[in-house]
């Protein structure tokens, strides 16, 4: 089992910068891949991003050259750094954790943290 727990979320003008965090605990950290996804209200949830066990990375097109994802194995912790943040990136963002290799498919995960909100004005 893994537990995640996600941090960071809040309210943030348009043009601004958040940085999300997420804690895993439960199982050896460096094996598992993750990922963020977000849900908007009346839709989908959709991908973000994703690292795998050794630090591959995929984007989402939507967020690409404005999000980082990077991962600090000796804290068990991912974080999503959002820089130019638009009105439409206003969601719940997903913590997802799966062994090893990457995917942007929701599916694919089978553990996920609680959700945090992000929410960016005009």
């Amino acid at each position: 089992q893994v537990q995640l727990v996600e941090s960071g979320g809040g309210l943030v003008q348009a043009g601004g910068s958040l940085r999300l965090s997420c804690a895993a605990s439960g199982r050896t950290f460096s094996s598992l891949a993750m990922a963020w996804f977000r849900q908007a209200p009346g839709k989908e949830r959709e991908f973000v991003v994703t690292i795998g066990y050794i630090g591959s990375t995929i984007y989402a097109d939507s967020v690409k050259g404005r999000f980082t994802i990077s991962r600090d194995n000796a804290k068990n912790t991912v974080y999503l750094q959002m820089n130019s943040l638009k009105p439409e990136d206003t969601a719940v963002y997903y913590c997802a954790a799966r062994m090893r290799y990457y995917s942007s498919s929701a599916t694919d995960y089978d553990y996920w943290g609680q959700g945090t909100q992000v929410t960016v004005s005009s």
